[in-house]
Order: structure tokens, then sequence, then C-alpha cells
């Protein structure tokens, strides 16, 4: 008996089955109660360090493009420095750099002027335009983002969580737009009682606007009316607020006070990583299951009571006049293993959705371990961009074999077809839209240099591994079909309205959707409302979960579709599954109506460019693991009858 599933299939299994493990692993405590990023180490503070605050980029959930920190005329140093980042961080847009944020450990100081500014007409325009689409800072102190504090009230009580950034400033009611020029620090440390060293556990903010008076303007040491320490003079809500307008006098100032904290430093990110509403996520994931378990009772009876009844009655025919009175599956068999059409491409979309398999599972697999966490600042895409380019090779492997097995001869221009398909699209689409991120100047624009670097990842390694794994691939044996395949076709019978390709394809795709569309929204909403998204233990649950949705519908579309005596599975099964692509689109369209408040075209652009980009790995994805499970299942039915 020829093998049924070749070995790329297998080690796909065996990631999944160490990602189980590992997700036990992972959820069997049900809360952590501390959080601890392998290979980072805290940083221990004696009193009256002086520590400096880093800036980043300016974002917005209304335009969806980032900005340099500098890009408004805040108070800069006289020589900006930018902080190393990773690949991921620059293709997320952050720019991190230093600034004139200054604070001494342990030391509470107020009222400290940064600069003194005149608003130009042109940065007048350029601060309301910011202000009104509502821009937010983000700041950085000892790798912890600075947030607003915020509390939320449930059955568990009253708890804190923090809203990333501080907003630029806000518009009134009569449309006259304030900047917020003045944040108070609040600094919370945990200290060492034996050493009396400190580390930082917290990293909080509260931004004011006030137009600030003074008597005489000192550069070296000025003394401001509206905020003075040695009168107990603070800045509050209660101050007149600081407008927006040509010749506006702006002072830059903040506050630094520090809070000792109970948090120790493992846990300093749990009030970062909030998760208020995990009650839909363990809904999520019962929904899940429940159409899994529908599925797998659905394939049981088919696998363990048609199927074992049909190939009974198909091994007990004797004569020719009892197998041509019989219908069903078996009268196919001398045609469902005809090539189908467009087989090469076929193969390539199998090996692509086999590469985007072993990398999304690698990813979860380091993600559920706790090395991709928001601490780890774009470690998540660097991650998967570098897993991406080293999947190349199942990439290749997978397609040359699947080629191969459909008799096809010119394995160096598969590669070709395998190595460039979906990087192109993704490179074509990327490029457009990079050309109008840039011609807005935002920080969102990848650089030339790693424009440059992406291209060598791409034709320097991703490529030459591809071709690797073709010629492994086309150089194995292919698999032996378990019956022979008739010259001539036969014909396919009228089919019911049901059984229709269109109707059957996204009847389909309905479940594997369903699996996940809940968790859908929490991944958008951390993508398009900059949110952090860390619940990679409900994420890889819903990823095996769909994965076995997939086999299972396809398998029974499959056999449905070839007890009509219709054998052109083949791209059938891929679309089956792949389907549910298309309502993931639709669901983004849906979000995007709903959700987001979009005032420019190019955020438009944007939105459904990167969801084009998504939805075509995810139809990529899903559609292989239904073409794979539906070609095992043909050569497992087909192998255990008797052909003459």
């Amino acid at each position: 008996r020829a093998q049924i599933m070749p070995k790329p299939i297998a080690l796909v299994a065996a990631l999944v089955a160490a990602l189980v493990a590992a997700l036990v692993a992972a959820l069997v405590p049900r809360r952590a109660h501390g959080f601890y990023l392998p290979g980072v180490a805290p940083q221990d503070y004696e009193r009256d360090d002086l520590v400096y605050i880093k800036v980043n980029k300016l974002t917005s959930t209304v335009t969806q493009l980032p900005y340099e920190y500098y890009s408004l005329p805040y108070c800069k140093p006289d020589k900006v420095k930018h902080a190393a980042e990773n690949l991921g961080e620059v293709l997320r847009g952050d720019r991190i750099e230093n600034s004139l944020y200054s604070l001494e450990m342990r030391f509470d100081d107020q009222c400290k002027v940064q600069c003194k500014e005149i608003m130009t007409e042109e940065d007048a325009k350029l601060w309301k335009s910011r202000i009104e689409d509502e821009y937010r800072v983000m700041m950085i102190l000892d790798n912890l983002p600075v947030g607003i504090t915020r509390y939320i009230e449930d059955e568990k009580g009253v708890r804190k969580k923090y809203e990333r950034g501080f907003p630029v400033g806000f518009v009134s009611e009569n449309g006259q737009a304030y900047v917020n020029n003045h944040i108070r620090f609040t600094i919370l440390y945990h200290k060492d009682p034996e050493t009396d060293l400190s580390r930082i556990v917290g990293f909080e903010c509260e931004p004011f606007s006030v137009k600030h008076t003074y008597r005489t303007w000192n550069p070296d040491k000025p003394l401001l009316q509206t905020c003075d320490p040695r009168e107990k003079i603070y800045v509050s809500d209660s101050q007149p607020p600081q407008p927006v307008g040509k010749g506006e006098e702006i002072i830059f100032t903040y506050d630094t006070l520090f809070k000792e904290s109970e948090i120790r430093w493992a846990s300093r990110w749990d009030t970062y990583l909030l998760m208020a509403d995990d009650e839909i996520h363990w809904f999520s994931i019962i929904n899940s299951m429940m159409i899994v378990l529908f599925l797998s009772v659905m394939t049981a009876l088919i696998m363990l009571r048609t199927l074992h009844r049909d190939i009974t009655v198909y091994n007990q025919l004797e004569t020719a006049e009892e197998t041509q009175e019989e219908s069903g599956w078996k009268l196919i068999h001398g045609d469902v293993f005809r090539v189908p059409f467009a087989y090469d491409w076929l193969s390539v979309f199998a090996g692509t959705g086999v590469q985007l398999i072993c990398m999304t599972m690698v990813t979860m697999f380091f993600a559920v371990l706790g090395f991709l966490s928001p601490a780890n600042r774009g470690g998540l895409m660097t991650a998967m961009v570098m897993l991406y380019v080293i999947m190349s090779f199942t990439n290749g492997y997978v397609s040359a074999f699947l080629f191969r097995m459909f008799k096809g001869q010119a394995w160096k221009m598969n590669a070709m077809k395998a190595a460039f398909m979906y990087p192109g699209v993704f490179f074509c689409v990327g490029s457009v839209l990079n050309v109008f991120i840039w011609g807005q100047k935002s920080s969102g624009a990848i650089p030339f240099g790693t424009f440059f670097v992406l291209m060598f990842l791409w034709f320097g390694i991703s490529v030459p591994l591809t071709f690797m794994g073709s010629y492994m691939g086309f150089k194995r044996e292919p698999l032996e079909e378990p019956v022979r395949t008739n010259k001539i076709p036969r014909q396919i019978p009228p089919q019911p309205w049901y059984m229709n390709d269109i109707v059957a394809i996204l009847v389909g795709g309905i479940l594997p959707f369903g699996a996940v569309f809940i968790e859908l929204f929490f991944i958008l909403t951390s993508i398009w409302l900059q949110q952090f998204y860390y619940i990679f233990g409900f994420l890889a649950l819903v990823m095996i979960i769909l994965v076995i949705t997939c086999a299972e519908i396809t398998i029974v579309m499959c056999y449905f579709q070839i007890c009509s005596e219709d054998y052109r599975w083949w791209w059938r099964s891929f679309l089956t599954s792949g389907a549910s692509a298309f309502y993931m689109f639709a669901y983004g369209v849906v979000y995007y109506k709903t959700r987001l408040v979009v005032t420019h075209k190019v955020t438009t652009m944007i939105y459904f460019g990167y969801m084009t980009i998504l939805s075509f790995g995810y139809f990529i994805l899903t559609g292989t693991v239904g073409f794979l499970s539906c070609l095992a299942f043909i050569r497992a039915i087909y192998g255990s009858v008797k052909i003459d």
C-alpha cells in the first residue's frame, strides 16, 4: 500500500502536537500572576539616578498614519538620536528618539519647563490637524509605554488598566483646538528593602492644557505664575487651556511624581495586558468547539457507518453486472485521480499554504511560551517575517512533490511560481500603499534601507530555499495512485442545485469562519485600534479548531460530491474551506463601517489593501488544509476497495 501523507504534512502534524503540549502547559494555571519575558533582564536604579524618557511615534485610529514625534513642533534636544530598532518596529512605524524629558529616580519634581515656542501659521494648522485627527503621543520609559489610567468595574471588582499614550490635544464644542502642553508623569517603582534599589513597574501620565503666564522670561531659570511649587501653585483643569492659533505663545512643562508600588517587576505588564472580556473569549472557544463536535459527528458517521458499509458492499460484488448496477463513489475510481485543470497553480497554492501553516504554528508556539510579548516591541512581526522566509523550503518541497504527482516536468518554473506568488502579491499591494503613505510623510512608510533588507530576505534567502526544497521534492518518488486512471473521462451526470460549485463552496466556507469570527474581532481591534493583543493561548486553541473544522467540512463536502459521481474534487476541496476568506473579507467591510471612524481616502486604501492581503493569505492557508485533508481521505477510501 502506498503511503498516504507526504512528510511535510506529517511535519505540520508534529508542529500541531508540540503547540498543543505548550498550550496545555500555558493554560493549566488559568491566570498567571506574573509575567516574565525570557531574555529580558530588569534594570535596577539607585536613588537620584538620572532616567530619560524616550519619545516614540504619534498614532491615530482615525487616519492609521503614524508620524514621528518631532513632526510636531515639540521641544527637541540639540541633537536628536534615533534608538536602534528591529525589523518589526520599523514596519510598524516606530521611531524611537531621545527627548528633553528627564527625571531623577524617586525625586518628585514639578513645573519643569522645557521650552517656549511661538506658533507660526503653519504650526497652528499642523497642530489643529493632528488634534482633530485624534493623534496620541507614545512614549517609553524603561521599556514601558506611557498610559493614561482608567478603571473598569465588573463582577471581579474595580480594576485598573492603561489607555496607551495621551492625546495631543482636544477640540472644544465651539471648534477651538487646544494643546496638551503640560504632562504629569507618575512613575510606579518597587523598592528592594535590603539593597534600597528600585525597579520601574509603571509609567502613567495625565495630560493638561494650560495657558502659562510669567512675569519675565529667563531661559535659564524660568519662573511661571501658573505653575510654581514655591507658592504651591500647580497645574489643574480649572486653569485656562492653551489655544491653537497664529502667534500664540506655548510653553511646554511637565511634572514627575514617584509612587512606591507592591507590583513586582515580573508582573508590571499585567495592567497593560488586562483582559476585561475573557468571558467572550471562552464563549468563542465553546462556540468553536460546538462546531467541531457537530462536524466530527458527521465525519464519524460517514467514515464509520456509510463508508464502512460501502466498502464492504463493493468488496463483496462478484460479477460485472452487479458492479454496473451499483452507483456512488466507486464508479468514478477511474477518474478520481485524473489530473486537474491548472494543476501547476494548485500545487503552488498548496505549497504556499503549508509554508503559511508552518509559520503560523511556530510563531504561536513561541508566543504561547512568552517570547513574543509586547514587552519585546516588534518581536511578533519580526518573528513572522523571518519564519516565513525560513519556511520557504517547505513551500518548494510540497509544491514540487505535488507537481510531480500531477505528472508535471518543468519543476524550475513551478518553483519560480511558488517563490513569487504570495510574496509578489504582497509586494505589489504593499508598494502601492507605501507610495501613498510616503506621500503623507508618515513614519509608516518603509525606509529605503528596510526595503533593501526585505528584498534581500526575499531574493537572497527565500527564493534559494524555495528552489532547494523544489529540487528535493521533485527528486522524491511520487505517491503511487491506489487505482488506475482511465484514458477517456467519464461523463458527469447532472447535479442537483445544492451540489452546484458556487453553492457548495459558499456553504462549506461558513463553518470555518464561524469558528474564528469572534477572535477575528479582537485581532482587528488590536491592529486598527492600537490595543495590545496577548491572548495567544486562546488564539492557538482557535487556530487548532480552525484546522480541524476546515479538514472535516471539506471531507464531508467531498464525500457528497463523489457520491454524486462528480470527480472534479481537486480545486473544489481547496475552494470549499478557502471560501471562509470571502466571509472574512466581508466581515472586514462590516468592521470598517461599524467600528472605525475614517476621514481620509488614504486610510481607506490602507485598510482594504491590508485586508486583501490578510484575506488572501487566510484563503491559501485554509484552502490548503482542506485540500490536503481531502487528498488523504480520497487516497484512503479508494485504497480500501478491490478494483479489477
